[in-house]
């Protein structure tokens, strides 16, 4: 009398819900860190650029708005009191860039004073905030 042998099952490892739940944690990743950044200026209608970069990592933001509003780090000042303002915050951290953040509707003589009040006040390092540009705009 023959007895019927129990076949086993081989044990197998499945790779398809682990690869799912690594996308998951990729994208999860993702859209977090973009949540952890922050920007200290105000949200104006920046010029592209194709040379556009990342933010240095000790900054004063400067914004000027195209209805004419000054603004250090969201906080309102006049251009009278730019000077004495950016002076305060670079004592504080002497290595700051600060980031002119201007409407391209903004007219460029505006643009040159408050880099002027700037250079005034002591800042060693300047960059003008952009966007990068999708494409080539007819000159």
């Amino acid at each position: 009398m023959r007895l019927p042998r129990q076949e086993y099952k081989r044990a197998r490892i499945e790779i398809v819900p682990m690869i799912d739940t690594i996308f998951f944690l990729l994208v999860f990743f993702m859209i977090a860190s973009l949540a952890m950044t922050r920007q200290t200026g105000l949200p104006v209608n920046l010029p592209r650029a194709r040379a556009a970069s990342r933010d240095p990592v000790a900054k004063i933001t400067v914004t000027l708005t195209r209805s004419g509003g000054l603004y250090v780090d969201k906080q309102a000042v006049s251009f009278s009191t730019l000077g004495p303002v950016l002076q305060q915050q670079l004592r504080g951290n002497p290595r700051a860039v600060i980031v002119i953040n201007a409407d391209k509707m903004v007219r460029h003589g505006r643009v040159i004073a408050a880099m002027d009040e700037a250079k005034k006040a002591g800042a060693g390092k300047m960059v003008i905030a952009t966007q990068p540009a999708d494409r080539q705009e007819p000159r």
